[in-house]
C-alpha cells in the first residue's frame, strides 16, 4: 500500500519534524532540491504543487518561460538521514503551470510513461530492475581547469601506489591493481563505513542485499539493492547515490560514481538485472537456451540490436568511454551468454527458480540517469518482443580471449561518447513508441552533450598530450 497524506502526517507528528525538502531530478541526472518549513505541507501541496525557476536547471526551459511546479509524491517519503533539523523528504513530478501536465522533460515522467506503455502492450505489466552500481571512496580529490593549466589528483590510502608511501608508519594492506574483489579486512580498508552506508540506507527504507569491495586498488566498493519495478527502482537509486556520498562526507571521505577515476585499472559499472512480469508470474522463464523463455530472448535481442544508441544514455559521460575498452573485464562485446561476464548480455545460472529467471545487461555505468536508464532499456527489450527479434547464437566462450577472426564478427560499443551520440540520433524510434521519450527529449538530450560535454573536452589539451607531444 502506498503512503496517503494522513500517513505523512502521522510521520510527521511522530518524529517531530519540522521541515519539508523537495526532491527532483534535472535533465542530465542530478537531484535538485528546496526545502520549506512543515507548516507549509497541507493537501494543497500533493494537488497544485510549489513553483520554482525552470530556467535554472540543466537542460530545462528558457528564461521567457521559466515558471515550473514540483507536485511531491506521498509514497516516495522517507525521514532525510542527514538534513537538521529532523527533515521529511519527497521525491517530485514537474508540472507545466499552464497545462497542469507533467514536463516532458521530467526524467521521472519518462520513466512512468515507460511502465505505461509496458502495461498497454499487453506483453507484461510489471518490469523489474536490479542494479549493482559501483562506486570510489576516496582519501582525497583535487582539480583544476585553467586556460593554461590542467591536473587532477586522487588519492586513496588503499592505493596501492602508496606502498611506499611514509604514513609513520605505513602498516600495508594496500590491494594490488585489479585485485580488490573480495578480500576481508584489513586489506579490505572500507568495510565499516559500507556497512554504515547500507544502515543509513536500511533506515531510509531501501532494501539492501549485500555489500563488497570490487577490483580496482584505492577504494573500488558495491552495494547492491534488492529489484524492484521502474520508477520505484530509480528512485532508490537515486537515494541510494546520495546517501552513498553523504555518508563518505560525514567521514571525511569522498565517494565518486565517476566510471574511470583512474588509470589503468577496473572501473565503476552498473549491472542491471531485468525481468518481466505478467499478473504475479515471471516471463523469461522457459526451455529454451539456459532456461529462458522465447519472448525473454527477443527481449536480449532488442537490448542487442539498439545496444550502441542505448549506450548514449547508459553511458552518458565522455569518461564512460575510458571504462567500456577491451582488458578491464567492461563488456565491449554485444553478445549474449549464460554465466558468461565477458559478455555484454549475461543470464545468470545461480538457481533454476523460475522467480529468478532474468537478464544482466553489463555495460551500464552509474553515470547515467536512472529513469533514462531503466525507460531506454525496457523500450529496447520490448521493442525485441514486439518485432521478435532474433538475438542469433549466444557466445559461450571467453570473448577476450577469441582469435581475431572471430572477434571481428563480434560487434561492439561505440568508441566514444561521440560515437554514441551518432548511434542514437540515427535510432531512437524505439524509444519515441508511447510519445515515452519524446523527439524533443533526445534532441536535447544529444545537443546537451555535444555543447556541455564533448565539445569542452575535445577542444582542450591534457597533460598527457604535453608528455607526447611537448618536443615534436
Amino acid at each position: 500500500m502506498g503512503k496517503t497524506y494522513a500517513d505523512l502526517l502521522k510521520l510527521v507528528k511522530e518524529n517531530e519534524i519540522k521541515m519539508v525538502d523537495l526532491k527532483f531530478q534535472d535533465f542530465p541526472g542530478q537531484w535538485q532540491h528546496f526545502s520549506m518549513p512543515i507548516s507549509m505541507m497541507d493537501e494543497t501541496l500533493f494537488e497544485e504543487g510549489a513553483g520554482f525557476d525552470g530556467s535554472s536547471i540543466r537542460g530545462w526551459q528558457g528564461i521567457n518561460e521559466s515558471d515550473m511546479l514540483v507536485i511531491p509524491d506521498p509514497d516516495s517519503a522517507f525521514i532525510d538521514p542527514f538534513m537538521t533539523p529532523k527533515t521529511l523528504s519527497l521525491i517530485c513530478d514537474v508540472v507545466n503551470p499552464l497545462t497542469k501536465e507533467k514536463y516532458s522533460r521530467c526524467p521521472r515522467n519518462i520513466a512512468q510513461k515507460a511502465e505505461d506503455f509496458l502495461r498497454s502492450t499487453g506483453i507484461a505489466d510489471q518490469a523489474f530492475f536490479g542494479p549493482e552500481a559501483e562506486f570510489f571512496i576516496f582519501d582525497n580529490i583535487q582539480f583544476e581547469q585553467t586556460p593554461n593549466s590542467a591536473f587532477y589528483f586522487v588519492d586513496s590510502i588503499e592505493g596501492r601506489w602508496n606502498s611506499g608511501r611514509e604514513e609513520n608508519p605505513n602498516l600495508g594492506h594496500k590491494p594490488p591493481y585489479k585485485g580488490g574483489y573480495f578480500p576481508v579486512p584489513p586489506l579490505d580498508a572500507l568495510n565499516n563505513i559500507r556497512a554504515e552506508m547500507v544502515m543509513v540506507m536500511q533506515e531510509s527504507g531501501l532494501n539492501v542485499e549485500y555489500h563488497h569491495h570490487e577490483v580496482a586498488t584505492g577504494g573500488q566498493c558495491e552495494i547492491d539493492l534488492r529489484f524492484d519495478t521502474l520508477v520505484k527502482m530509480a528512485d532508490s537509486l537515486m537515494l541510494y547515490k546520495y546517501i552513498v556520498k553523504n555518508v563518505a562526507l560525514r567521514n571525511n571521505l569522498t565517494a565518486t560514481f565517476m566510471p574511470k577515476p583512474l588509470y589503468n585499472d577496473n572501473g565503476s559499472g552498473m549491472h542491471v538485472h531485468q525481468s518481466l512480469w505478467k499478473n504475479g508470474k515471471p516471463l523469461f522463464a522457459g526451455t529454451e537456451y539456459a532456461g529462458m523463455s522465447e519472448l525473454g530472448l527477443y527481449y536480449i535481442g532488442g537490448i542487442l540490436k539498439h545496444a550502441r544508441a542505448l549506450t548514449a544514455i547508459t553511458n552518458p559521460t565522455v569518461n564512460s568511454y575510458k571504462r567500456l575498452v577491451p582488458g578491464f573485464e567492461a563488456p565491449v562485446n554485444l553478445a549474449y551468454s549464460q554465466r558468461n561476464r565477458s559478455a555484454s548480455i549475461r543470464i545468470p545460472m545461480y538457481s533454476a527458480n523460475p522467480k529468478t529467471k532474468r537478464i544482466e545487461v553489463r555495460f551500464p555505468d552509474p553515470s547515467t540517469n536512472p529513469y533514462f536508464a531503466f525507460a531506454a532499456m525496457l523500450m529496447a527489450g520490448l521493442d525485441g518482443i514486439l518485432n521478435k527479434i532474433d538475438p542469433g547464437d549466444p557466445i559461450d566462450k571467453n570473448i577476450y580471449d577469441l582469435p581475431p577472426e572471430e572477434l571481428s564478427n563480434i560487434p561492439t560499443t561505440p568508441g566514444s561518447l561521440d560515437e554514441a551520440l551518432d548511434a542514437l540520433e540515427n535510432d531512437a524510434d524505439f524509444l519515441l513508441k508511447g510519445d515515452v521519450f519524446t523527439e524533443d527529449v533526445i534532441d536535447t538530450w544529444i545537443a546537451y552533450k555535444r555543447e556541455n560535454e564533448v565539445d569542452p573536452i575535445r577542444l582542450r589539451p591534457t597533460p598527457m598530450e604535453f608528455e607526447l607531444y611537448y618536443d615534436v
